[in-house]
């Protein structure tokens, strides 16, 4: 594989890259739908954005465990944290993240399979309809999944916040590692 499709400690890969940033559109995406839905309550464009939060959800998951399974084998080859506090502190603001974002689409999975009716997004049946409502399959997304939503946004505005100090303050090459010129 060409050394542009990998990371390396100087920059992030192609792959690396394409996750990243394909999975911050489906989530701004998603947080976009949910914020219409607060601010507009019933309304056209609410039911269309809040139409395809499932199915957009259901491809953030795969993406997910196909960006956990890239990074682990590129784990060596990455750009490293500093040992400061700084880069400690930003070692465990990535952890949150990919912690949240593992966590809130999967407990709306079993949300989803333990409701009964059936979930088939695009038209791909990945549960079948039974019928029976499964409340102990229901109950983690029914706590979690719209607290802890909103929890990943928080870090994620932290994210970008940190990257934009990292850039306009610091003037290193952070941003450039994820954003920059392979």
């Amino acid at each position: 594989m060409s050394s542009r499709w990998l990371d390396s400690p100087a920059r992030y890969g192609l792959v690396t890259r394409l996750l990243h940033w394909g999975m911050a559109a489906l989530f701004a995406w998603q947080f976009l739908g949910m914020g219409v839905k607060l601010a507009l309550g019933r309304h056209a464009l609410t039911a269309f954005l809040v139409g395809t939060h499932k199915p957009v959800g259901t491809l953030l998951m795969l993406l997910i465990l196909a960006r956990g399974v890239w990074g682990l084998s590129q784990w060596r080859r990455r750009p490293p944290h500093p040992p400061t506090w700084v880069g400690r502190a930003a070692l465990a603001g990535h952890a949150a993240l990919y912690a949240l974002m593992a966590w809130v689409p999967t407990v709306a999975l079993l949300r989803e399979y333990g409701s009964g009716k059936g979930f088939a997004p695009w038209g791909v049946p990945l549960f079948p309809a039974t019928g029976v409502k499964q409340a102990a399959l229901m109950a983690p997304a029914n706590l979690t999944h719209g607290v802890l939503a909103w929890t990943l946004l928080a870090l994620v505005v932290g994210h970008v916040l940190m990257v934009a100090l990292h850039h306009l303050l610091w003037r290193d090459t952070t941003l450039a590692r994820m954003a920059g010129r392979l």
